[in-house]
């Protein structure tokens, strides 16, 4: 009984590892939302919570901004600036993250958009 409990004590110790590897490792991939990166790292943490692992929200706040990907690096330096990450809440990080990934993506739109109405307008004249 003693070496099975043992053995079940090694591959707990052994996953929880796996686990923090994966952790640690973690970044935003290209093209990934703000809510989907979120969600993974908040999945990963809560399965390290359910293995016993002491993971403090603190971690997962100070984890994520440095993993994300290169676009927000200047959201990332007016929270570290303006806010102190130690008292930062998880939702109050995503929702600032969320807020300016929407107010990215209406600037690129808009410069999408008004590069195809003026390749349209002058486009046509250069064809003819």
């Amino acid at each position: 009984m003693k070496k099975k409990f043992e053995r079940s004590v090694r591959v707990k110790r052994s996953y929880l590892q796996a686990l923090r590897r994966e952790f640690e490792t973690l970044e935003m991939k290209a093209g990934e939302g703000v809510s989907e990166y979120f969600s993974r790292v908040l999945s990963m943490a809560n399965k390290m919570r359910t293995h016993r692992e002491q993971m403090q929200d603190v971690i997962v706040v100070e984890k994520i901004p440095r993993s994300l990907s290169e676009k927000f690096n200047y959201v990332v330096c007016s929270i570290e600036e303006s806010k102190d990450i130690d008292q930062l809440s998880i939702d109050e990080l995503q929702s600032s993250q969320i807020d300016h990934e929407q107010k990215f993506q209406r600037h690129t739109g808009e410069e999408q958009a008004l590069k195809i109405t003026s390749e349209d307008r002058f486009g046509a004249r250069e064809r003819g």
